[in-house]
């Protein structure tokens, strides 16, 4: 139900500084699970997510916050402040936080003030709309500790998803080239040289990235249409939805049955997030350090990811025989 248009205008260099997020970005997570949240958007896709958030927000009693801080910053508009989502937060999230935690008080003032023609802001977000700098903080810390709460439920889901979309325009990207890989980012996208049109919640947008390049976010909680920043200075990003991905327990999946339901998440987890270090599948598998580097090596053996030493860490990537075992298998008739 689009209102609206954006057209991004490519050049040449822009198109070969095309990239695509190496990892989920949870500050553009919040942002779009948080329309989510108020029961835009996904239809019935992530009815359960959103009852075991907020019964998760009212058990660690951040719900009132959640409400009276973030919905108001985050509503369902074309605009909301473009510090909520730092282009640091692409590097993870500790990295976006500490980017939100610096943001300048004039231009958290400049920004919230731009929000009032759409939502009423609340007094409540009074010392925020200052730039005082400790209510800048304070917005930091809930951000994280939402983050931290919302998506521990989902997290393996999310990651699972999102590594599979931006493994396949990897591999698109690397076969067929840059015009192809755009092209496939619809429906709601089409490709027509040198433009990228796109369906908008409202209004007419262009975008001439003017060899600055463009990021491709993919996201799990956004709504039908891309997403992007308002401030047309700030380092170019698009967020579009991807479509949801079976979780990896159900009876299609066969990953786990050739290798295993802990090395299957292990490989997911690299397929999810390049420059994976060791500690990172550790704790995102759920499994302990020894463990992690122990199933990295086998994969590593299979040909299935690689690993590199920087200083103390193992840095582990996907291969493309790692990558066309964690996609999905296409079924005919």
């Amino acid at each position: 139900m689009s209102g609206g248009t954006l057209k991004i205008f490519f050049t040449g260099e822009d198109l070969a500084r095309l990239r695509i997020a190496s990892r989920v970005d949870e500050l553009w997570e919040m942002a779009m699970s948080l329309h989510v949240l108020q029961g835009f958007g996904r239809g019935d896709a992530l009815a359960g997510w959103r009852r075991r958030a907020r019964v998760a927000l009212a058990e660690t009693s951040l719900l009132k916050q959640v409400r009276e801080t973030l919905v108001p910053l985050l509503p369902l508009k074309a605009y909301f402040p473009d510090f909520l989502t730092p282009y640091e937060g692409l590097s993870g999230l500790d990295n976006g936080i500490a980017a939100l935690a610096d943001t300048s008080s004039s231009r958290v003032r400049r920004e919230v003030d731009q929000l009032r023609p759409h939502v009423p802001v609340p007094a409540t977000l009074d010392d925020l709309a200052r730039g005082n700098q400790r209510s800048i903080r304070d917005l930091a810390d809930l951000s994280a500790t939402y983050c931290q709460t919302v998506f521990a439920s989902q997290r393996l889901t999310m990651e699972h998803s999102l590594g599979r979309e931006r493994a396949r325009l990897t591999r698109l990207l690397t076969d067929h080239g840059v015009e192809t890989m755009l092209a496939s980012l619809g429906p709601s996208m089409r490709w027509r040289p040198p433009v990228l049109e796109a369906d908008y919640v409202s209004g007419h947008y262009e975008l001439h990235l003017g060899g600055r390049g463009l990021t491709l976010i993919p996201s799990y909680f956004a709504r039908s249409m891309p997403v992007k920043l308002a401030d047309t200075s700030l380092p170019p990003v698009l967020v579009f939805p991807v479509p949801h991905a079976p979780a990896a327990h159900e009876p299609d999946d066969a990953l786990p049955d050739l290798l295993g339901p802990t090395r299957a998440r292990v490989l997911r987890c690299v397929a999810a997030t390049n420059d994976c270090t060791t500690s990172e599948l550790a704790r995102r598998t759920g499994i302990s350090l020894s463990s992690a580097s122990a199933h990295a090596q086998v994969l590593r053996r299979a040909g299935l990811i690689t690993s590199t030493r920087h200083a103390n860490m193992v840095i582990h990537q996907v291969t493309h025989l790692g990558t066309d075992l964690t996609l999905p298998v296409a079924t005919g008739s």
